[in-house]
């Protein structure tokens, strides 16, 4: 069901259709029984009174009274429950909200007062399927004001903001959990980057949310950590965001690709000295465009492709003596940007063009940020960092539900991972230990 859908599913379609493939361990044949029973009594699918809300309560049901006869040792209306110490006593009504709206169900209880439910604990007012949701929606970028009008509108279920706020608070602790976890040995390429968010602290600014993604010697993607800056993405605080993933146990990383920021190679060699350091040639792109007039940006670009597809470095610097010649004149800026940067430039120039492809650009941590940008966007801006941070690492945390996006990686990078343990003879195999 979509999310804004409103109406309820007609169970007449679904009994057309037919049962189709039932999960493993369910009667196909009584599956389809009872829908068109529901449907030969005019109930709908879903909504409220709806099959799904009645089969959920008669499960629900069902299980907390196989909880109550196991606590208390004998079926409901055997002679041993007679004057035999504790007993049932009665049920007491509870609604509680699951994936399929608001369900009334009866617990039971017992005169002791000693059950204690595990399938909806006391005190319990949402399945877990739900606090997923929620997560799920939050991760989206939406607000607890637009989660809570989306469970109203689609579920018929009202939860305040306060609870909705609860629910992704519990993220913080898995947050803090992933952000200390023990990191590999060695790396084949890291990726640095900052997603800039809008925090309002007394007034609203720009603040950095910083980014490192590594490719692990297998293949995948591994998002190591996320850090709040301060202010401008700083050489002095990415040095602190390097040391700190050395201490998690990151002790050596072949490649390390960022963008033309001043003292960041430095910092860089400072903590891993065999690391060579790559510079983003899209960030660039980008800031040479920045000194160019838009109409002007197809013709530079077209210009400075010959410079780094060149298949050497000195073929390079011919390319760039070539585009200098033709543009320097008008964009001198663009030509100092490019001298500037050279020295971290040319380095994949040297290798092959399996490695090339892969480090030439921040691209593989681009898409990630351009997730984290719509669910950032979606939000307009934080009250704190905290609550920027909870929301890009839930972003984060749903990039890949299906799997599928890992296995791209993986077949992606093989043939890089391959000229990687040629070109870095002997560095990752403290990876594969």
């Amino acid at each position: 069901m979509s999310d804004g859908s409103m109406a309820a599913v007609d169970t007449a379609a679904v009994a057309k259709n037919g049962p189709g493939q039932p999960a493993e361990g369910l009667d196909g044949e009584l599956v389809a029984q009872i829908v068109e029973q529901a449907r030969a009594a005019g109930l709908q699918l879903t909504g409220d009174g709806g099959l799904l809300q009645q089969l959920t309560k008669r499960v629900l049901e069902s299980a907390l009274e196989g909880e109550i006869t196991d606590h208390l040792g004998y079926d409901k209306g055997e002679p041993a429950g007679r004057n035999g110490g504790n007993s049932r006593n009665g049920v007491r009504a509870k609604t509680v909200l699951t994936d399929v709206g608001p369900v009334e169900i009866d617990v039971p209880r017992d005169r002791d007062g000693s059950f204690a439910p595990q399938i909806v604990r006391k005190r319990q007012r949402r399945l877990s399927g739900v606090d997923d949701m929620v997560i799920s929606l939050s991760a989206k970028g939406l607000t607890t004001g637009e989660i809570q009008a989306h469970l109203a509108e689609v579920y018929g279920a009202d939860v305040s903001r306060q609870t909705i706020s609860t629910i992704t608070d519990k993220v913080v602790e898995g947050m803090t959990e992933w952000q200390n976890r023990p990191l590999d040995p060695v790396y084949p390429v890291i990726f640095l980057d900052a997603v800039h968010v809008k925090i309002r602290d007394g007034k609203v600014a720009n603040r950095p949310i910083y980014l490192a993604l590594a490719v692990t010697v297998d293949g995948t993607r591994d998002i190591l950590g996320l850090w709040a800056g301060d202010g401008g993405e700083g050489a002095k605080f990415w040095l602190q965001v390097l040391t700190e993933l050395k201490n998690r146990g990151v002790a050596d990383a072949c490649m390390v690709v960022c963008d033309g920021l001043k003292g960041l190679p430095d910092a860089i060699g400072e903590v891993w000295p065999e690391a060579v350091v790559q510079t983003c040639v899209i960030h660039l792109l980008r800031a040479s465009f920045r000194y160019a007039g838009r109409q002007h940006w197809d013709a530079i670009a077209k210009a400075l492709r010959p410079v780094y597809t060149a298949p050497t470095e000195p073929a390079a610097r011919a390319r760039f003596a070539e585009f200098t010649e033709a543009w320097g004149g008008k964009y001198p800026a663009i030509v100092r940007l490019w001298e500037q940067a050279w020295a971290e430039f040319v380095p994949f120039l040297a290798f092959d063009a399996e490695i090339r492809t892969v480090v030439c650009s921040t691209n593989a941590i681009e898409s990630v940020n351009a997730r984290i940008r719509r669910a950032v966007r979606a939000r307009g801006h934080f009250p704190n960092e905290a609550a920027a941070l909870k929301c890009v690492y839930l972003a984060v945390m749903s990039l890949d539900p299906t799997g599928q996006g890992r296995r791209r990686w993986t077949i992606r990078w093989k043939p890089a991972l391959n000229a990687f343990d040629i070109a870095f003879e002997g560095r990752l195999s403290a990876g594969r230990k």
